[in-house]
């Protein structure tokens, strides 16, 4: 029997709602159902349609795309997103990805100011992810930059592997804006790393979330160590395409990435079945 060109991998690949801004929750599933991604991240925010869990359930079997993961509301202009106290929002978070299907809750450390929260975060964290099988993925943020300044902008650290959690999510432009090695910081995370957001950066101060392979980071090392070690989490393109001209060049951009990650994920799948096979 001939062997198989490629083996499909275990890791699904999502596209975050986030990906299409300025347009709407509702364009992502549009655009992850027409492009053949394997579900969505749906990112809580200023959009009404991503705050309503049945407007969500309806878009989800209309367009016959899963929700696979439920980003809270953590950046700064979420603050007043399902409501103003940061546990409530994880709460909210747990029980739409609770109601919709999703295995996964991506959550920030909290900012420096919200004191009496990054206290609390690490055990609190810890409390709710026993309360549930949804996974709480805390993800890696970075330092913020002015010129040749720095601001530790996030408790109890940036750097999220400092810390004790069950899951982790890596961003890959989050380890190029804080500039660290995106390999070693995967090692350290070990098999707690439940979530992935795919994108690239080049170093920048800014927050890039360029398409990957358009910046520096290993994105293709990184996915192809993924499916090598039979990852099965996901993968969520999250990418700024706000630059682009139209829908179509959006579109392109976003075709692109999948392509990028599932050819990244498949040659590495084919490789493990052929040493296991030697």
């Amino acid at each position: 029997m001939a062997e198989p060109v490629v083996r499909i991998p275990e890791a699904k690949v999502a596209l975050s709602t986030a990906s299409v801004y300025p347009e709407s929750t509702a364009t992502a599933f549009e655009v992850a159902a027409r492009l053949g991604y394997d579900g969505v991240e749906v990112m809580v925010w200023t959009d009404p349609v991503s705050q309503d869990i049945e407007a969500l359930r309806r878009l989800s079997d209309y367009h016959q795309v899963p929700i696979l993961a439920v980003h809270a509301p953590c950046l700064l202009i979420t603050q007043r997103v399902w409501s103003t106290d940061p546990w409530v929002k994880l709460q909210r978070a747990r029980a739409a990805a609770e109601k919709l299907g999703a295995s996964t809750v991506v959550v920030h450390p909290p900012f420096r100011w919200q004191r009496q929260y990054a206290r609390d975060f690490v055990s609190g964290i810890w409390r709710m992810a026993d309360e549930t099988d949804v996974r709480f993925a805390v993800e890696n943020m970075y330092p913020w930059r002015y010129k040749d300044r720095e601001m530790l902008a996030y408790a109890p650290e940036w750097d999220v592997t400092k810390d004790d959690y069950r899951h982790f999510t890596v961003d890959l432009s989050h380890t190029a804006t804080a500039r660290t090695d995106t390999l070693a910081m995967v090692d350290r995370m070990g098999d707690r790393l439940g979530h992935v957001h795919l994108a690239d950066g080049r170093g920048s101060a800014k927050d890039e979330h360029l398409v990957p392979g358009r910046g520096t980071q290993p994105c293709a090392e990184l996915l192809e160590r993924l499916a090598y070690s039979g990852y099965d989490g996901h993968v969520v393109i999250e990418v700024n395409t706000r630059r682009a001209m139209s829908s179509a060049e959006r579109e392109a951009d976003l075709a692109e990435a999948l392509a990028f990650t599932r050819l990244h994920l498949a040659a590495a799948s084919r490789d493990r079945d052929r040493g296991t096979r030697a």
